[in-house]
C-alpha cells in the first residue's frame, strides 16, 4: 500500500512538473495608432463664379468616380462638408458651370481639412 501512494505521488508530482514547463500560447501584439487620422474635409468656393462638378479620389486610383456635387452647385461664398472614405493622397477636380476647370493632386486629407476653391485655382489648408 506504501508504494501505491508513493507511485500515486510521483505519478502526480511528474504531471505537475510537465505542466508547469509547457509553454504559454503567444500572444499577438496589439497595436493601437498614436492618433487617428480624421477625414474630414471641407470644400470651399471662394471664387468668383458657381463651381458645377465637384471631383475627388483616392490618388492611387485612376479616374474621377461621380460628381460628388450630383445636381447641386456650389455658388461663391459656400461650403460643403466631406469626409474622405479612406486616409492617404487625394486627388481633386472642380469644374465651374462656364466648363473652366481646376485640379489639386495628392493632398493628404490626414493633413488638410479643407480644400479652396480661388479664381487662381485649388489649394488645401
Amino acid at each position: 500500500m506504501r508504494r501505491r501512494i508513493l507511485s500515486a505521488s510521483i505519478a502526480g508530482l511528474a504531471a505537475l512538473t510537465l505542466t508547469a514547463c509547457q509553454e504559454e500560447p503567444r500572444r499577438s501584439a496589439v497595436v493601437v495608432p498614436t492618433q487617428a487620422c480624421n477625414t474630414a474635409f471641407r470644400v470651399v468656393n471662394n471664387s468668383s463664379g458657381t463651381v458645377g462638378q465637384l471631383f475627388f479620389s483616392h490618388s492611387s486610383r485612376s479616374g474621377w468616380g461621380a460628381d460628388q456635387l450630383g445636381r447641386s452647385v456650389l455658388p461663391p461664398g459656400r461650403y460643403v462638408n466631406y469626409r474622405a472614405a479612406n486616409t492617404g493622397a487625394y486627388d481633386f477636380r472642380v469644374v465651374w458651370t462656364n466648363g473652366r476647370r481646376a485640379d489639386l493632386m495628392g493632398v493628404n486629407v490626414c493633413r488638410a481639412s479643407q480644400i479652396t476653391v480661388t479664381d487662381r485655382g485649388l489649394y488645401a489648408s
